[in-house]
């Protein structure tokens, strides 16, 4: 989730397309959360890790 967010932020920043940075910087933070929880050790929607 993480490296599709950087992905889409790059091309929105790139093209000029508001929608794909924005869409690209919720993703990269909601993936940045998840992966902090799952490494601290909490369980994300059931489960122990998330990857």
């Amino acid at each position: 989730m993480i490296v599709l967010g950087v992905i889409l932020l790059i091309i929105g920043l790139l093209a000029g397309i508001s929608l794909l940075t924005t869409i690209g910087g919720v993703l990269l933070v909601v993936g940045a959360v998840l992966w902090v929880l799952g490494a601290s050790g909490r369980k994300v929607g059931g489960r122990k890790h998330f990857f």
